[in-house]
This record gives structure tokens, C-alpha cells and sequence, in this order.
């Protein structure tokens, strides 16, 4: 594998930002400081750029297998590529459901012949899967569906809850929403064809009211956990007090999103959580800032736009987002609303601590060298003609950016460059060493 000198860019390094040489060699990252004279096949030049960790987006749907005219395995991971992500941990909801270990093997498999980019495969819960669930490796987790979920993969039963808390031993994390809440809510207003009322059937209080219970059982059973796409300020206070054991993430569109672009964006902006209100974008922000949430995730959902089309509530909830997250997240550093350091923390190291991903998350001697170069100028307009992900749109079309990768390096090769993809690099397995004891690990 060719040696490649990255040569004076501004680094993201775990404890600073400073201008410096990286030398990737043999997939690896093999110097933080290279000499600028550093022998190798190829030289980038960097200055002015922004060298980061490759973003790690912990929550994703690639539609793999069952659903592949949304996606697959190969179509998300070029749009990861594309985006600066190289590590995605992928959701157990495709046809069918990885609720097995044989089903997540298989799932692995496909992607070994088929990702540019490293992956994972979270195995799902269900009501009576406990055996499999104790028996998974090779995997970063359990995730469970509190509602927003149908069939096996719906787990609302609080025996079932305790149970899967309790006699397992890998991480968990949960689509928190009320079920009964949310039912409640789909019949009385089950006539109306208003998309802007996706928000008042998943309400705050859904979300609330999942979140706590789900938080409860954590502390109870001592048991890690991970609170997927926050929506609400009630959360953000909720997930202070999370003692040494709960963390959880903002989702990019919930960062942006609120029920006031309804009427602007419709279908495109309907996700399960539902989005809520500006002020509950502001406190999103504000819980990232203050470290009661640690990362921030697209969840990733594509649904072609002829599915999207049809009339509430037949449109399908999900939105895509994997390939444009790290440029939105540095054009709010454009803005100040954030800095560099606070997007590495939030999108490669804080996930790499949480789901145990070995040598990945930072730029350090030894690591994987999966890297993505950012340009913090670059001018830039999203729109759906330029998407990579099958399903071909964006709810941020038309959206004016500054800042966005130009460069990214998954294992040490070059898979995006200005806009060229390689299609035929292949990523890898990422590996999780759970006995390290996640986020809130000492040391």
C-alpha cells in the first residue's frame, strides 16, 4: 500500500489543533509530525485545509437486504465516503431483521464484498431474543425499538425490558418513543392528512416518557446505554444526571429541523422522532456544548422521493443525510456556533468511545489511518442532482454551505477525492473491544 505524506495541515489532534505532516503507511497512521521531506509514493498539500479523524456516524439504515432500491451496502458507504464518514454502525431494521447471530454474520459478510468504508452491525432485540442477544460478537451493541417499530423488532413490554437489561452483557441503546402515546395520539387524529402533524402524534412527551423509562432501566440493572436522536430540552435536563453509565447524541436534522419548516419541506422532513420546536434545536445545541450529549449521528433513512410523494401518513418516515453531515457541521463552525475541536469530539472520538471501536475516532500513531480533509471555505450548494445515496435527494437541497470535506482516506487509501469516488476499495470489520468499558471509561 503506497505511503502518503499529508504535509502542513491544520490537524485535529486529541489535545490540540496545530499545523503539522501526517504520513499514512500500510493503512495506518504512521507519524502525527512527519518531516515535510518525508519519503512517499504520494504528497498532499495541505495547507489551509483541515485534517480530522474520519467521521464515525453510529447510526445508519443502508436498507440491506430487502429494501435495496432505497439503498445498499455499497450506494450508502460511497455516500459515507463522500461525506468524510468512515466507519458506520448500521441499524437491525432491513428484511429481515438482524435479530441473530446468524442474520449479523451474514450482514458482515455482504459488507466485507460490498463497503468502501469500515462497518458495523448492531443486532436487535425483541421481545423473546435473549439467548441470541447473549450470544452476539462482532458486533458494537444491542439496539432496541421502544416504539416506532412494528413486528418482532417492537420491544415495549416491560417484563421483555427488564429482561434483556438485566441478562445482557453488550452495550444497548433504544429508539425511545412511547408506544401507547404515540397510538393514542395516531387515533385521534387518524383522519387528518397534514404531514405537519407527524409532530403532534410523536409528541415531546413520547419521547420523554421513553427516554426516562429507558434511562431508569440503565441505572437499575447498571447496564451502559445510549439514548439515540434527542429531540426535546426535557431530554437534554433529563440526560445530565448520567452517572458514569448513559450517554446520547443529536441527530443532524434535529439540529436543524423544527416543526416551522413543515410547511416548506413537508414529507422530506418527516422522521421518527418527529422534529420539534426551534427552541428545542437551541437546547440540543446547547446539551452538546455542555457535555449532557456526546454525539452527534444522521440516522440515515432514505426513502425514494415517489414514496415520500404520497399523502400522509402512507409517506414513510426517514430522511438522508450521511453524505452531507460533516459539511453542515463546519458550516456551523463557520458560523460560530461550534468549534473544529467540538466536531472531532462530537462525530469521530466521542462515538469510538461509546460503541469500544478499536484504533479508530483520533489521529494518533498506530490508528487506522482513516482521515478526511476539510476544506474550511469551501463554498458549496447541496442539491439533489449531486447526491451518491440511491435514493438521489436531500431535505437540504438548495442550502448554501462554507466548509466541507474534500479528501477522504479510508485503511490509508484514497476512496473520495474533490468530488472522484472509488468504488472498488473495499473497507473493514470494525473491531469492538467491549472490556474497555465505553464513554465514560477513566484513562
Amino acid at each position: 500500500m503506497a505511503r502518503t505524506l499529508i504535509r502542513d495541515a491544520t490537524c485535529v489532534l486529541p489535545h490540540e489543533t496545530v499545523k503539522t505532516s501526517v504520513l499514512i503507511d500500510g493503512g495506518k497512521i504512521a507519524s502525527v509530525d512527519a518531516p515535510r521531506t518525508s519519503s512517499a509514493h504520494r504528497v498532499v498539500e495541505a495547507r489551509g485545509l483541515v485534517l480530522m479523524p474520519g467521521v464515525i456516524d453510529d447510526q445508519v439504515h443502508f436498507r440491506d437486504p430487502g429494501l435495496t432500491h432505497k439503498e445498499d451496502l455499497h450506494t450508502g458507504s460511497l455516500a459515507c465516503a463522500k461525506g468524510g464518514v468512515t466507519t458506520f454502525l448500521e441499524m437491525p431494521n432491513t428484511k429481515p431483521t438482524t435479530t441473530t447471530v446468524e442474520r449479523l454474520r451474514e450482514k458482515l459478510d455482504r459488507a466485507a464484498g460490498s463497503s468502501v468504508v469500515s462497518y458495523g452491525f448492531y443486532i436487535g432485540a425483541t421481545p423473546d431474543n435473549v439467548a441470541e442477544l447473549r450470544r452476539a460478537e462482532r458486533t458494537p451493541g444491542i439496539k432496541i425499538f421502544i416504539g416506532s417499530s412494528t413486528g418482532e423488532l417492537l420491544v415495549d413490554d416491560q417484563e421483555a425490558l427488564e429482561r434483556i437489561f438485566e441478562e445482557t452483557r453488550l452495550p444497548i441503546c433504544a429508539h425511545c418513543e412511547d408506544e401507547t402515546t404515540v397510538r393514542r395520539n395516531q387515533v385521534e387524529l387518524a383522519e387528518t392528512r397534514d404531514v405537519a402533524a407527524h409532530s403532534r402524534i410523536r409528541t415531546r412527551e413520547a419521547a420523554i416518557l421513553a427516554t426516562r423509562r429507558a434511562v431508569d432501566l440503565s441505572f437499575r440493572h447498571r447496564h451502559p446505554f445510549h439514548v439515540l436522536h434527542v429531540t426535546t430540552k426535557e431530554e437534554v435536563d433529563l440526560l445530565r444526571d448520567h452517572r458514569n453509565l448513559v450517554t446520547a447524541e443529536a441527530c443532524i436534522h434535529h439540529l436543524w429541523f423544527h416543526t416551522g419548516d413543515y410547511e416548506r419541506l413537508g414529507s422530506r422532513i418527516q422522521t421518527n422522532p418527529s422534529v420539534k420546536e426551534k427552541a428545542d434545536n437551541d437546547a440540543l445545541w446547547k446539551g452538546l456544548r455542555s457535555g449532557a450529549l456526546q454525539v452527534v449521528a444522521t440516522d440515515h433513512a432514505p426513502h425514494t422521493l415517489e414514496e415520500k410523494a404520497q399523502p400522509y401518513p402512507r409517506s414513510p418516515s426517514g430522511l438522508p443525510a450521511v453524505e452531507n453531515s460533516l459539511a453542515l457541521m463546519m458550516h456551523a463552525v463557520s458560523e460560530g456556533r461550534c468549534t473544529l475541536r467540538q466536531v472531532a469530539a462530537w462525530m469521530c472520538e466521542a462515538p469510538a468511545r461509546v460503541w469500544n471501536i478499536v484504533n479508530k475516532g483520533w489521529i494518533e500513531e498506530g490508528f487506522d489511518a482513516d482521515l478526511v480533509l476539510v476544506d474550511p471555505e469551501l463554498r458549496h450548494t447541496i442539491r439533489d442532482e449531486d447526491q451518491v445515496t440511491r435514493c438521489g435527494w436531500s431535505p437540504w437541497h438548495g442550502v448554501e454551505l462554507t466548509g466541507g470535506p474534500v479528501m477522504t482516506w479510508s485503511l490509508g487509501r484514497l476512496v473520495h477525492d474533490r468530488g472522484r469516488l472509488e468504488a472498488g476499495i473495499r473497507g473493514r470489520e470494525a473491531v469492538f473491544d467491549h472490556g474497555r468499558g465505553g464513554y465514560w471509561r477513566t484513562g
